[in-house]
């Protein structure tokens, strides 16, 4: 009986790693300490009432971004292993299977349970303040999309310490992700992880643009939304048609897995090609899902520190949908190489440089508004200012990537790693901290401290091309991806020992983040104007933080940038007439959402296993779960007259 115990939990739990106990005893004390201060302070019941029941749109936001941040934590940490491991010719410091493990949860981690929180977080807190909505069109949903996103990231990270992480890649290619080649639980944890979150992620494409649609504020056109909002209903345009395919996937993935079919294996009559074409009909929209709703915070920042209305708002909406439409005509550009001929490659090719003719008008159109205006360079606008010359270089190594016959030299090379991350990190990453900086005093009521905040900008950006400058040589002079070790004469250790310190001193400005955050919390200077930037935006004319129904009263809205026109009215004289305060509508709070999400993950693990009997009682309970929506009949309550009177006096320090 002791054996047998022994040996489930030599199997079940990952040991002999000195750097996976550490994680494993880290992470055991942080939850120890957690349990503690909930318990000392008793927050457990505030803990449930405020945040994990909560179906207000900003405060699942708020956790969206928590989330990210400790996401971009892991992540970071992941690449500085590889930086240590590749730092100087025969390093020794991971072993090779080690080194897979990390590499594949560093891009799954970064992409999907890093940029997307950060990106739906920003989603959640600024559309309904933009449109001049109470609330997203199904709340419910919202909060359901979230938990399930947290419950599939718990389940993908926690391979790391029971199990074994997935090491076939961050898009786990077949035959590497098949049973062949990864026999063990790891590939089982990155499908159900991604499958759970990925439901999640679908289910807020659809409530976001039907929130667009359906809730926006009397008068607002259109053509008179922000053009984040804009940017925002383009990249959930692309998430309803490209996070199918993803589901559809890995779902036949994990048929040939768990079942035994062949859908993806050459001797069973499968085509692994097959799931190279279907990941990448996701993953190259994907690249545009998360960039597009940056593209619409720069569009903020620029109008608002310029202090001039945005330079062609009209090219702007239309080079957004255009990109939403030809992200699903570039992904055979990922495999030049595979020999489909020259027509499909020609195709391919030629649409690639074609989505760059609308992403190269945004730029001109951000020029053009910066051009003769009154720039203050805030930290926002400094991340904005420096996202545009190091976007314009990932675009142009893009398009010489895009030319079929180039791309046999640089295809699997460091020269695409170097393409990748100039347009991840300098288009995605630069982009939510620049939105994470502008809309942090509507989500908590102070800026962040500016010192420490540019201390953090020039050692990521300096960090950044440090890094990942290097990494073009290298791939030009040979080196190719997914190489844990090289030999002395290769001649790649100085560059990319110097890459190596460009990645720590990213490590160090994510340090002067914290930092900046904690410093802010504890000497904050709180915002009593609502207005922190000068904005343009409906979001800038109620208080920072807003309150729980936003808007006492809907506004009308009559121009493109109504906050701004409304303030040149008022600084006239011209005042616009009150309007009668009216009880409020809003959603109750729910605990179904995060006890459905939470049994999502025990169907997971249950898979993840083959523990049917873990998995089939926790699918009934997702049923269950279901039926209870449906019969659930008391889910709202109307905020009365009186309390909106006190909120708005307390927030606005008048009486209303």
């Amino acid at each position: 009986m002791l054996d047998t115990i022994k040996q489930f939990a030599s199997e079940f739990f990952v040991t002999g790693d000195p750097m996976i106990l550490g994680a494993q005893v880290s992470i055991a004390i942080a939850m120890v300490a957690i349990v503690f201060v909930l318990s000392y302070f008793r927050k457990w019941g505030w803990l449930w009432r405020e945040w994990l029941t909560s179906v207000d749109h900003k405060k699942i936001g708020i956790m969206y971004i928590i989330c990210s941040i400790l996401m971009l934590f892991r992540g970071g940490v992941d690449a500085l292993l590889m930086r240590l491991q590749l730092a100087m010719p025969n390093t020794e410091f991971l072993h090779a299977e080690h080194y897979n493990q990390i590499f594949t949860t560093h891009g799954v981690i970064m992409i999907l349970f890093m940029a997307m929180p950060l990106m739906f977080g920003l989603f959640n807190i600024v559309v309904p303040l933009q449109i001049g909505a109470r609330d997203v069109a199904y709340p419910f949903l919202n909060s359901l999309s979230f938990w399930m996103f947290f419950w599939g990231a718990m389940l993908f990270n926690v391979s790391f310490i029971i199990g074994g992480s997935p090491d076939a890649g961050w898009l786990a290619y077949p035959p590497l992700s098949g049973l062949e080649y990864s026999p063990g639980v790891g590939q089982n944890f990155y499908i159900w992880g991604i499958q759970i979150s990925g439901i999640g992620s679908l289910a807020t494409g659809i409530n976001f643009i039907v929130t667009i649609l359906k809730m926006r504020a009397p008068g607002m056109k259109l053509m008179k939304m922000p053009m984040f909002t804009w940017s925002v209903f383009s990249s959930c345009i692309i998430i309803i048609f490209a996070f199918p395919i993803l589901t559809v996937t890995l779902a036949l993935l994990f048929l040939d897995r768990f079942f035994g079919a062949h859908f993806f294996t050459l001797d069973g009559g499968g085509n692994p090609m097959m799931y190279i074409n279907l990941i990448w009909m996701w993953g190259h929209p994907e690249v545009y899902i998360v960039v597009l709703p940056a593209f619409g915070i720069f569009s903020e920042i620029v109008a608002t520190f310029s202090k001039k209305k945005l330079f062609g708002y009209s090219s702007m909406v239309f080079a957004m949908l255009i990109i939403s439409v030809l992200s699903f005509f570039t992904w055979a550009h990922h495999f030049f190489t595979m020999g489909s001929g020259a027509d499909v490659n020609a195709f391919f090719a030629l649409t690639t440089m074609a989505i760059a003719i609308p992403t190269g008008v945004k730029v001109f159109n951000w020029l053009f508004t910066m051009f003769r205006g009154r720039i203050k360079f805030a930290t926002p606008m400094m991340w904005t200012i420096a996202f545009i010359p190091c976007f314009v270089v990932g675009g142009m190594t893009g398009v010489l990537l895009s030319v079929a016959p180039a791309d046999f030299q640089f295809h699997n090379s460091y020269f695409l790693i170097a393409h990748f991350h100039q347009v991840l990190i300098g288009g995605v990453v630069f982009g939510y901290f620049a939105g994470l900086y502008y809309w942090w005093p509507k989500m908590f009521g102070f800026k962040l401290n500016e010192h420490l905040g540019k201390w953090a900008f020039w050692f990521w950006n300096i960090g950044f091309y440090v890094c990942f400058m290097p990494q073009y040589f290298l791939g030009l002079m040979g080196m190719t991806r997914r190489m844990y070790t090289y030999d002395f004469d290769m001649g790649w250790g100085p560059l990319n020992m110097i890459s190596t310190i460009g990645g720590f001193l990213m490590g160090i400005a994510f340090i002067f983040q914290v930092w900046q955050i904690a410093y802010s919390i504890k000497h904050h200077e709180r915002d009593v104007t609502g207005d922190a930037w000068g904005g343009r935006t409906l979001e800038w004319s109620i208080p920072s933080p807003a309150p729980l129904y936003n808007f006492a009263v809907l506004p009308q809205v009559e121009a493109t940038d109504d906050w701004w026109e409304t303030k040149e009215k008022l600084a006239k004289g011209i005042k616009p007439a009150p309007q009668p305060l009216e009880p409020i509508h809003m959603p109750k709070n729910s605990a179904i959402p995060f006890i459905k999400s939470a049994l999502w993950f025990f169907v997971g693990f249950g898979f993840v296993w083959g523990w049917l009997w873990m998995a089939i009682p926790a699918l009934a309970g997702v049923g269950i779960c279901m039926l209870a929506r449906s019969f659930s009949y008391d889910t709202d309550y109307y905020i009365p007259v009186d309390e909106v009177k006190r909120t708005e006096s307390k927030l606005r320090g008048v009486n209303v």
